[in-house]
């Protein structure tokens, strides 16, 4: 019971900070791992329990889609597929015994780029002009990034549209939410297929997640993002310590 209540929560938590500010995940793949589930069918699982809200969303921002800034949609979109198969096969393809050593460096590398991500962007704007056709390479190793692990991965898409140059943040999180969808259910395709899933603790998350989507759609408005933003770094700073000390 005390493991299903961790996963309810940890649902509930997901679901309303991806409703916000993004990083569910922090809370989603850590809970299912301190609950005895292996980490590769843990990330597999998160994946899976995660998309319905992130599908959600992309409905909700369904009219700002086609009016992206420059960036061709539906190329970026079917690279965000094919990068999260590749992704997902890379995955499906680790032996258990590297991912969990590579385990603390992607919640280190997805921490930072949460917590500093956007103060990055300005800057490298400036120092990095960036094509189309840049962004769309970089969109392909996202997706590969988004079907191997996906952490922060909403906010690495951000941070390089901003980079290119665009401006209207309504845009930026339709794409985002589409984009993200798109890499995880493609991933999550191949995680059922392979039997990397564990439903009943996915189904638990995938519930509460939902409602947690549910609530927090309907109080972001009252909420200042930016103390979201620092309780997630904050709790993925104390999860990746908390990774690195298990190794040992």
């Amino acid at each position: 019971m005390a493991s299903y209540l961790l996963l309810v929560v940890a649902g509930l938590a997901a679901g309303l900070i991806n409703s916000v500010a993004g990083g569910g995940m922090f809370f989603t793949f850590p809970a299912l791992v301190f609950t005895g589930v292996p980490s590769i069918i843990a990330n597999a699982s998160s994946t899976t329990a995660l998309i319905p809200g992130i599908m959600a969303s992309s409905w909700a921002y369904r009219g700002e889609l086609h009016k992206s800034e420059g960036i061709p949609l539906n190329p970026m979109l079917m690279l965000s597929l094919a990068g999260g198969v590749i992704g997902a096969l890379l995955l499906l393809y680790t032996p258990q015994r590297t991912f969990d050593s590579v385990i603390p460096w992607l919640l280190l590398a997805a921490t930072l780029l949460f917590t500093f991500g956007p103060q990055l962007a300005p800057r490298l704007r400036r120092a990095f002009p960036m094509s189309v056709g840049m962004v769309l390479v970089i969109q392909f190793f996202i997706g590969i990034y988004g079907g191997y692990f996906g952490g922060a991965i909403g906010i690495v898409m951000l941070a390089t549209w901003s980079v290119y140059g665009l401006t209207d943040i309504h845009v930026m999180n339709a794409n985002r939410t589409l984009m993200a969808g798109a890499a995880n259910s493609i991933a999550a395709i191949l995680f059922i297929a392979a039997r990397k899933v564990w439903w009943p603790q996915t189904l638990v998350i995938l519930v509460f997640a939902v409602l947690g989507g549910y609530i927090g759609a309907h109080t972001a408005r009252k909420v200042d993002r930016r103390y979201i933003r620092v309780a997630v770094s904050l709790v993925s700073t104390a999860i990746t310590i908390l990774f690195f000390l298990r190794r040992h």
